[in-house]
């Protein structure tokens, strides 16, 4: 497991917090917290390698479907986009192919959805993404250049996200989740360092583990 970011302790150690609304890098890791509070119409990209939990995040804080086929809205108005919802929905007409065949139709049929939410809907727009690609970061954030772009990274050690795409029976080979750990390792890095030469238009970073995410038990956005 990464070590807790040692920029974040250059004070005195936060105190446990029942709410957090976030304004920098925030690590959460280890930490117990019961809330975290983004503004009203605020993106929120909740970003971690195949596994780490992202999907299951957003089932928790948002009531977001897996049988889902087109972007949903939570009880209180939180869209989200998964990119299972793009799946979903091609799935009926492609399953004949392997899905290694029809995965680019995918990601370019989620970030069509991701950049018509950020271009179209005025509310809070929560996004499922890897962040382990930069092209994909900066695309996300030129689309939310109008409003507060933040960030929420699930870090899980690698064994744990592999037993995750188990559990979901949705595994990717070998040498692509390779690829998606050490981009990860790479972007943790440089967030360590100086989060916005990592994800230059958030406004805020926090990192979480599983054990955070557990405990934790609002996203909310007001």
């Amino acid at each position: 497991m990464n070590p807790p970011l040692e920029t974040v302790q250059a004070s005195a150690p936060e105190p446990r917090l029942p709410i957090l609304v976030p304004d920098a890098l925030h690590d959460l890791r280890g930490r117990a917290i019961t809330e975290i509070r983004y503004p009203a119409a605020a993106a929120l990209i909740v970003a971690g390698v195949p596994g780490a939990g992202k999907s299951t995040a957003l089932r928790k804080f948002f009531g977001a479907d897996a049988a889902a086929t087109a972007p949903s809205r939570s009880s209180a108005g939180v869209l989200v986009l998964d990119s299972i919802q793009a799946r979903n929905r091609l799935r009926p007409k492609l399953w004949w192919l392997p899905y290694l065949l029809w995965r680019p139709v995918v990601h370019a049929a989620h970030f069509l959805a991701i950049r018509n939410a950020l271009r179209e809907v005025t509310g809070p727009v929560v996004i499922h993404d890897c962040a382990t690609f930069g092209w994909a970061r900066s695309l996300i954030e030129r689309w939310a250049a109008h409003r507060e772009l933040h960030l929420l990274m699930v870090d899980v050690p690698a064994a744990v996200a592999r037993a995750g795409q188990h559990s979901r029976g949705r595994r990717i080979n070998h040498v692509a989740f390779r690829m998606h750990v050490r981009r990860w390792r790479r972007l943790m890095r440089a967030v360590a360092t100086e989060h916005r030469s990592a994800a230059r238009a958030s406004r805020s970073v926090v990192i979480v583990d599983r054990a955070t995410v557990n405990h934790l038990r609002w996203v909310t956005f007001a």
